[in-house]
C-alpha cells in the first residue's frame, strides 16, 4: 500500500513556498505565500467594501500599525523552544527561521490580522477532524500558509481549497467535483481528506517536517533528497537536497505558528470575526435551489451565502442522486430556512422555473372560462402584526390570506413568510406607524466598530449595511447613530 501511494503522489504539489537563501523579501515576493497573502487580503478588503474603497478600509483597521514591537533572536529561540515542549514537531530556532518570523510580524501583519479573524470560523473545526485522527493540533496552522484560510483561494497550478488540494489529489482523496460543486472548497471535506493525507504522510517518514515538505513537494521528490542526502532521515538534513520552493515550506510553517501564538506580543489585534464556526448550523434541500432563492427568502446578500457555502461553484445547490446537498449559515437563519422551506421551493418555482417555461395560450370555447395564473409576493410578518391588519394592507381578506398559504387558523409568528397577492399596497396611514415603531437606533461607543456593532445585535454586517446605506462603516463616531432594527 505504502508504494502503491509514493506511485500515486509522485509529482503531485499540493502548494510552493521558496525560501531564499540571501535577502529574504526579495526572494520570498513573487512566491505562493505572497500570492495567497495578496489574494486573501484583496478577498477580505472586497467583501469589507463593496464600493472598492480599500484605502479608507486599510487606514481604518490600521492594517500596518507604526507601532512594531522587535524583539532579540534569544527571545525568539525561546519562545519557540516553549511552543516545543507542547509539540511533535520540531520548530526549530535557526537563521533560516528567524528570517522568516522577522519578515511576517515585520511586513505581512495585516495578514496576520485577517487570518486571525477568519480562524474563528475554520480552527475549532480543524481541531475536531484533527483530533479525531489522532494528528498534532498544530496542523491547523498549515493552511494558513497555504490558502490564509480562503477556501476560493486558487494558485496558478489549479491548487484550490483551504487546503490547497490539485485535481487528481482531491479526487484520489473522494473529493467530488462536476458541473456544480468542487468539494475541494469544502471546508469540512476538505478538512477531512488534508487529514487523512498527512497521517499516510507521516506513516511514510515518522517525521512530521518531513510529512510537511512531502505534503507540498510530493514523496516522490523528498524520497530523491532523502537518497541525495545519503539516506537522512530528518527534514533539516534533507532540506539542501529538497526543491527550492519546498526548501522555505517548514520555516512558513514554523512562522505561521509562532505568529498566530504570539500575535499580541507583537502589537497585532484580530480582525472581526463576522461569524464563528459555533454559531453556524447546516439545512440539506430536498429540490435544487439557487442561492439567490435563499436570499430573497431570508432577505440577506447573496455575498454572504457564498461565503458560507464555497462548494457550488455556480451559485446554485443540487439535488444529488444518492445524497443530499445542504446549505450552512447563522443558526438563526437556518431555523427561519427550516420553517419556511415550503416557502422556498414555491419561490425557487416562481424565480427561475416558472418564468423560463414557454407562455402556453389556453383554448377557450364558449362553454369554457380561460385560466389565469396568479402572482405573488411575499410580506415577512413583523411584529404587532395579524392576519386582518395584513389582509387589509394588500387589500384582500383573510380567508384569501389562510386559503392561498394553507393555514388552517388565524395564528401567525414574527419572521413567517406569507404569499399576497401581486401589487397589493399599504396606505401611509397604516404603514407609517408600524414602520417607525419597528425602528431602533444604537449610539455609537468609543471603541466600537461598524462588525462589534452587528455581532451585539446578532445582525449579519451585511444586514446592517442595509439598516444604514448612507453610513460610512470605516468613519464612525462617537455619538453617531445606528439603526439596528
Amino acid at each position: 500500500m505504502r508504494d502503491l501511494v509514493l506511485i500515486v503522489f509522485v509529482g503531485l504539489s499540493l502548494g510552493a513556498f521558496g525560501q531564499p537563501d540571501s535577502t529574504l523579501e526579495d526572494s520570498i515576493r513573487g512566491q505562493r505565500m505572497i500570492e495567497t497573502i495578496e489574494q486573501s487580503l484583496r478577498m477580505y478588503y472586497a467583501g469589507q467594501s463593496p464600493n472598492g474603497n480599500y484605502d479608507s478600509i486599510i487606514e481604518a483597521l490600521e492594517f500596518e500599525s507604526s507601532d512594531v514591537p522587535t524583539y532579540s533572536d534569544e527571545v525568539y529561540c525561546e519562545r519557540l523552544n516553549q511552543m516545543n515542549e507542547m509539540s511533535p514537531f520540531h520548530l526549530e530556532c535557526n537563521e533560516t527561521t528567524l528570517k522568516t518570523i522577522k519578515f511576517f510580524v515585520e511586513k505581512r501583519r495585516g495578514f496576520a490580522r485577517v487570518v486571525l479573524g477568519r480562524s474563528k470560523l475554520y480552527f475549532d473545526m480543524f481541531e475536531e477532524k484533527l483530533t479525531k485522527h489522532g494528528l498534532p493540533i498544530e496542523l491547523k496552522y498549515l493552511s494558513v500558509i497555504e490558502s490564509g484560510l480562503r477556501p476560493q483561494v486558487k494558485s496558478r497550478a489549479g491548487a484550490l481549497g483551504l487546503w490547497q488540494f490539485m485535481y487528481r489529489t482531491g479526487r484520489w482523496m473522494g473529493l467530488e467535483e462536476n458541473s456544480y460543486i468542487d468539494e475541494r472548497m469544502d471546508p469540512e471535506k476538505a478538512t477531512e481528506a488534508a487529514c487523512m493525507y498527512l497521517k499516510s504522510l507521516y506513516g511514510m517518514y515518522n517525521d512530521w517536517n518531513l510529512a510537511l515538505a512531502a505534503y507540498n513537494a510530493g514523496p516522490g521528490n523528498v524520497n530523491k533528497a532523502i537518497r541525495r542526502s545519503g539516506n537522512k532521515l530528518t527534514y533539516w538534513e534533507v532540506r539542501p537536497f529538497l526543491p527550492r520552493e519546498t526548501q522555505g515550506y517548514v520555516p512558513n510553517f514554523i512562522a505561521a505558528s509562532y505568529l498566530l501564538t504570539h500575535f499580541a506580543e507583537h502589537n497585532i489585534i484580530p480582525a472581526e470575526a463576522t461569524v464563528t464556526y459555533n454559531e453556524l448550523d447546516t439545512m440539506c434541500v430536498k429540490k435544487g435551489v439557487h442561492i439567490a432563492t435563499v436570499a430573497k427568502l431570508l432577505e440577506i446578500d447573496e455575498e454572504e451565502i457564498e461565503g458560507l457555502n464555497p462548494i457550488y461553484k455556480k451559485s446554485y445547490i443540487p439535488v444529488g442522486v444518492n445524497r443530499l446537498y445542504c446549505i450552512t449559515l447563522p443558526i438563526d437563519e437556518i431555523g427561519n430556512l427550516v420553517t419556511l422551506e415550503d416557502s422556498l421551493y414555491e419561490l425557487e418555482y416562481e424565480m427561475f422555473v416558472k418564468v423560463n417555461q414557454p407562455e402556453i395560450k389556453p383554448t377557450t370555447s364558449p362553454n369554457t372560462t380561460p385560466t389565469t395564473n396568479t402572482s405573488y409576493d411575499y410580506h415577512k410578518v413583523k411584529s404587532g402584526e395579524t392576519l386582518g391588519t395584513i389582509a387589509s394592507r394588500y387589500g384582500t381578506t383573510v380567508r384569501e390570506v389562510q386559503r392561498i398559504n394553507g393555514l388552517s387558523s388565524t395564528k401567525i409568528y414574527v419572521g413567517q413568510r406569507l404569499k399576497v397577492k401581486a401589487g397589493g399596497t399599504a396606505t401611509p396611514t397604516t404603514t407609517k406607524p408600524q414602520s417607525t415603531a419597528a425602528k431602533k437606533y444604537y449610539t455609537v461607543r468609543s471603541g466600537d466598530t461598524f462588525g462589534r456593532i452587528a455581532q451585539r445585535h446578532k445582525l449579519s454586517i451585511s444586514q446592517l449595511k442595509r439598516l444604514n446605506p448612507s453610513i460610512n462603516i470605516s468613519r464612525l463616531s462617537v455619538g453617531q447613530k445606528i439603526r439596528v432594527k
